[in-house]
């Protein structure tokens, strides 16, 4: 998969509707047929397999968590050091919304490899998470010893009722996800906040590219679910899923995320950790996968050779009644 000399090269400053084009033109003629796809998928327990298997409850058909931390957790270094601080510019505005100060009780739902965990800690907040990746975890633990965080399911929060005074999720409740979402408020105290985010839809939006990439090189079943889980960034479906959960909206807002790499070897370990790619790296070469992603994010690379990787995050801040 080679992107046009137009979009190559150093970032041109050029709308991302071209590349959209031409990434929607090759979509149209793999013979994935991938039909109304859209890859800026989730980063955490949301990304899951479906399973049809019938006496699962209605959580585990959408969402096998297990699997799912299989995924995320293939290649846990690499995402703990080199991607996950993509979330920061996020996580400060969601810290700073929810009130993140000494003693606040918190709980981080799919807390990952436990970035934003430390750093809450740091501000003196009293820290729980939880993950689906075992291995993300362990790092997670060993980031901040003091943490209470376990291993498990956001659907299924191991936590009696009113534990915490806020809840966060970067990047782990997606479309489906409203039984997480009535999970945080029954650990919520009355009153507590809670901040979600999910990439946004609109400019820049560099994981689209490399997200097709990796699913023109996946299974064609790898396509059922994703769908669904994306229609969170569209216009008022988080907003609904928080209210259908008891909460009162209060704010919807957006950052840039950035992740910066100094070469290709380094850009493509961090891509390469994420959930989304274990489909293709398992059903592909890959080698070919590696060079289809870096010839997907060519534009990010400036004129030194270093990657510059920009995205479109929202978040919404929500308040639980009193």
């Amino acid at each position: 998969m080679r992107l046009p000399s137009s979009l190559s090269g150093k970032r041109r400053g050029e709308s991302w509707r071209t590349a959209d084009e031409w990434l929607k033109s090759e979509i149209s003629s793999s013979s994935c047929h991938v039909q109304d796809f859209d890859p800026t998928s989730p980063h955490d327990e949301a990304m899951s397999i479906e399973t049809s298997t019938e006496t699962a409850s209605t959580s585990d058909r959408v969402h096998d968590w297990r699997k799912a931390g299989e995924a995320w957790g293939h290649s846990a270094d690499d995402w703990a050091y080199l991607y996950e601080h993509y979330s920061l510019d996020v996580m400060i505005a969601i810290f700073q919304r929810v009130g993140m100060t000494e003693g606040l009780r918190v709980l981080d739902m799919a807390c990952g490899s436990g970035l934003a965990v430390r750093h809450a800690q740091a501000m003196g907040a009293s820290m729980a998470g939880i993950d689906a990746a075992e291995t993300l975890i362990e790092i997670a633990r060993d980031r901040s010893p003091r943490a209470d965080l376990r291993l498990g399911s956001m659907f299924e929060l191991p936590w009696d009722d009113g534990s915490f005074d806020a809840v966060m999720s970067i990047n782990g409740v997606w479309g489906g996800c409203e039984p997480a979402l009535e999970e945080a408020s029954r650990v919520l105290r009355p009153g507590g906040m809670i901040g979600i985010s999910f990439w946004g839809t609109g400019i820049p939006i560099d994981l689209r590219a490399c997200f097709i990439a990796f699913a023109l090189h996946a299974p064609q079943e790898h396509f059922g679910s994703m769908k669904k889980l994306n229609n969170i960034a569209a216009p008022g479906v988080a907003e609904q899923m928080l209210a259908g959960a008891g909460f009162e909206v209060l704010e919807r807002g957006a950052r840039v995320s950035v992740v910066e790499w100094p070469d290709a070897e380094l850009a493509w370990r961090a891509l390469s950790s994420v959930g989304p790619a274990v489909p293709a790296l398992r059903h592909t070469d890959p080698a070919v996968v590696k060079s289809a992603v870096l010839e997907a994010i060519d534009h990010c690379r400036d004129e030194r050779g270093a990657y510059r990787f920009q995205n479109d995050h929202h978040f919404v801040i929500a308040r639980k009644a009193d």
